[in-house]
This record gives structure tokens, sequence and C-alpha cells, in this order.
């Protein structure tokens, strides 16, 4: 049977379907409730995603394999990496050059090796970015909620002055924007549980306040006659009365944070100046791990950090893989090994599951899986003239690494065996994205068979 294959006018068609269906969507019944999951005992209270949006070469970065220095004349089927590896503080455990800092604090953490990727047919980065973050792949009739959201929804907050869900460093004003939006969402859950976005870490504390120019009493009186307008609407122009009223709640809660000594928590210049330092290393996204540690110390539920996807840039190394890697690695190196310090020296890490993923990995030569190979959407030269051809550049849903801190994790461990040769997928212990999403679960106390129904459909 031939894969079905979707472009992103269709992706962004059904998507959009899929919204307007939220909105109408009555009162969500939660299936399994609260008795079945206090039969699991939590080992995490927070969990703190890193994303890498765009393919994380797994073989450039935390599964290295044979290094082939770059010289003009090259054939592309000779390089599997185009790092060096390195010794991490786990005798069996090696990472590629330029992730010391990190390879010194694994032994707080689990590595997963093999990582697949879903068959999704055509590789489209934000359908299966859609399907890490909800567990679903599109197209949906409904909105399936961000993994975010489903925690803030089943959990609740720890502290109700925080946002259970922050979205750290994703803008919507370039790139994808449209796709991303499509599982950036509290889907039918409603727009309580939904993501409370800070674009910027840099300027986070602006998050909190009213606008530039704008008395807080005028904010008060605005948010106000918004709030009647919002009631006194009709059903059809707003969503049903369940969203109404969760679109009412997340606005007292976004006003309540406003006026909270947590909101210091956004603060970022309340940072010794040697702490900040060691973070700004990676730019927005070290300030953005930065903030996720102030957030966690002040009670959020769930946070997610993102180095932002924009097409054909950050790990989107579709060239230039080698060149760019020495600087994403830069941007993470520093800031996610000081993170995972900053919370153990706080008592945090035990009870904090930290995440870094991405979609799916690459690989020089395959597109998709080598039993299940999909159409190639870049070129190749078979023999590298140019340093712009050394690196990783097809998407390559085989293997990839995910990496786990905290929340319960096994320490200084290592899942799964991936090839030494190409291809470089898993051989042994392959886990899928459901399997993935069970244990981070499970870790926060939810059980694999818990669930919402919506409109008589089970999610």
């Amino acid at each position: 049977m031939t894969p079905v294959t979707w472009n992103r006018r269709e992706f962004l068609k059904t998507a959009s379907a899929a919204t307007l269906g939220a909105l109408a969507a009555g009162y969500p019944r939660e299936v399994r409730a609260e008795e079945v999951r206090e039969q699991i005992a939590p080992t995490a209270d927070t969990m703190i995603v890193l994303w890498m949006g765009g393919g994380m070469a797994h073989t450039e970065t935390f599964d290295p394999k044979r290094y082939t220095p770059y010289e003009s004349g090259l054939a592309a089927d000779a390089v599997l990496s185009t790092f060096p590896s390195i010794d991490t503080v786990v005798d069996n455990i090696k990472f590629s050059e330029g992730l010391e800092k990190i390879g010194s604090v694994m032994d707080r953490g689990t590595l997963i090796r093999t990582y697949q990727a879903a068959d999704l047919g055509h590789i489209l980065h934000s359908r299966h970015q859609y399907h890490w973050h909800t567990g679903y792949e599109p197209p949906l009739s409904v909105a399936a909620p961000h993994i975010g959201a489903w925690i803030a929804k089943t959990l609740g907050p720890l502290n109700p002055d925080v946002p259970a869900f922050i979205d750290i460093g994703q803008r919507f004003d370039q790139g994808e924007a449209e796709e991303l939006k499509a599982f950036h969402t509290a889907g039918f859950l409603g727009n309580e549980y939904g993501p409370f976005f800070v674009p910027n870490p840099e300027d986070a504390q602006a998050s909190v306040q009213p606008p530039a120019g704008m008395t807080q009493s005028r904010f008060v009186n605005r948010n106000s006659l918004y709030k009647k307008l919002l009631e006194q609407s009709p059903v059809s122009e707003y969503g049903s009365d369940y969203q109404k009223e969760s679109m009412l709640r997340s606005m007292d809660s976004a006003h309540r944070l406003l006026t909270s000594p947590a909101a210091k928590a956004f603060d970022l210049s309340q940072e010794p100046k040697e702490i900040y330092d060691i973070y700004n290393q990676g730019g927005r996204f070290g300030l953005g791990c930065l903030l996720a540690r102030r957030l966690c110390e002040s009670g959020a539920r769930f946070i997610e950090v993102t180095s932002e996807y924009i097409p054909f840039k950050y790990w989107d190394t579709h060239e230039d893989g080698h060149t760019r890697l020495v600087e994403l690695k830069k941007m993470i190196d520093a800031p996610i090994a000081q993170l995972v310090l900053d919370l153990e020296a706080r008592g945090l890490l035990d009870r904090t599951l930290i995440v870094l993923a991405s979609e799916f990995s690459r690989d020089m030569l395959t597109e998709g899986k080598p039993e299940k190979k999909v159409p190639d959407q870049v070129e190749v030269p078979a023999v590298m003239t140019e340093l712009k051809h050394y690196g990783m550049h097809r998407h390559f849903t085989a293997a990839g690494s995910v990496l786990l801190f905290g929340g319960g994790m096994k320490k200084g461990f290592a899942y799964g065996e991936t090839a030494d040769e190409r291809p470089c997928k898993a051989i042994t212990n392959p886990i899928d994205t459901m399997q993935l999403h069970t244990t981070l679960y499970r870790a926060m106390g939810i059980p694999a068979n818990h669930g919402y129904e919506i409109e008589r459909r089970p999610f």
C-alpha cells in the first residue's frame, strides 16, 4: 500500500478544521479518574522539555560513530560522523565533540539511543512535531492537546499563581508559523490549559506586565470589559459554553499572575551575573533554560524551551551541517549542564524530569527508514567538493537520541543500541513516540490507560 503524502497546505486545512472543532467541543469527560492515578506514585512533579526543533542528528551529537575528517573529494557514503567522539563521566557512554559539559553531568541521566519517529509518509517537520507533542498523527477532526496541556489539565498547577504550562522561545512570526500553532494548543481541553507564551526570554518580564504605556488601572478596566463581552457573546462566536468558561478562567489566571510575587520569576535581571553569563553562552535558548529553572523553583508544572524550528535554520541542517553544529552545540552545551547542576543544588532535580528531544534524526544518504524510504527532499552530491556538503542533510527516522535527567530516571544509563555502520538504525530496544510518552506520563503519575472523552470520541 502506497503511503499517503501530505503537503503543508493539506496539513493546514486539516489543522484549521480541527481547531474549529475544538472550539465547538463541550465538556471533556475524564476516563480513568483520580483513584487510578493514586495507585501510581509519581517520581516527578515538573517536566521540562528542551526541544531541538528541526531534526538533531544522533551520530553528530549523543550517539557518535566512526569519524571522518573533511577533505575535498570525500565520498558522501564514507561519512558517518563529522566530529570525533569524546568520553563522558560515564564509562560506557560517549558523546560527540562539543558536548563536553553535558557529558560531565551524564551520571545524573539516561540516554535513549533508539527513539524511532513514526512513518507518516512524506516527511514534513510540522507533522512529526505535531505527532511528538500530542501523541496523535495528523490529520484529526478534533485538535489534540499538547502534552503540556494534558499534564496541566490532569494534574493541575503546583502554584495557582504560576501558569501550569509555559512555552519559552517559540515565535509565530516567521517560518511555518501556522503549522506550529496547530499543536501549541490545549485543543478540546480548553484555553486555560494552553501554553503561556514567552517568545523572548530576555524580555520575559514584559510577559507579566501590562503593555507598554498602559497603566495598571487601565489594564484592569480593559480586562473587565473584555470579560463582559465574552460572557454576553453567543456560543457560535466564541465556541461552546465550556470553551467560553475556560477562556474566562484563563483570563483570571493571567490577571492573577500580574499581581502575584510569583511574577518575579520572570525577571532574569535578579540572577547573579556569573550564573546569567553561563546560560547566556547559549543566547535565547540558554536564557530560556535559565528562565525554566526559575519557573521550576516558583511552581510551574510543565515548561518547554525550544531552540526554535525555522526552516533551513538551527537543527534543520540541509547544508553546512558540520559548521552549523559547531555553533548549535555551543548553544546547548553549557546551559543544559548548568540547568541540571542548578536544579540539583536546589534539591529539585529528583522531582523534575528534563527531556531533551527532537522530531527525528538525520543521515547523509537515507530519507526516512532504510526499509521504508520516502522521496528525497534534498540533493546530496556523491562526492563532496565544498565544506557545505559536510554534515547530516536528510531526514532519518530509524533512530534518534533522547536525553532524560532527574524525575526518577536511571542515572548514568544508556538504553538501546544502534548500528555502527550505515544505516545507523536501532538494532536493540527500539522505542516509538507512544512508548516514550508512556514513560514520561508514568513519571508524572499518569497511567497509560488514562484519557478523556470528547463528543463520544476517546483520546
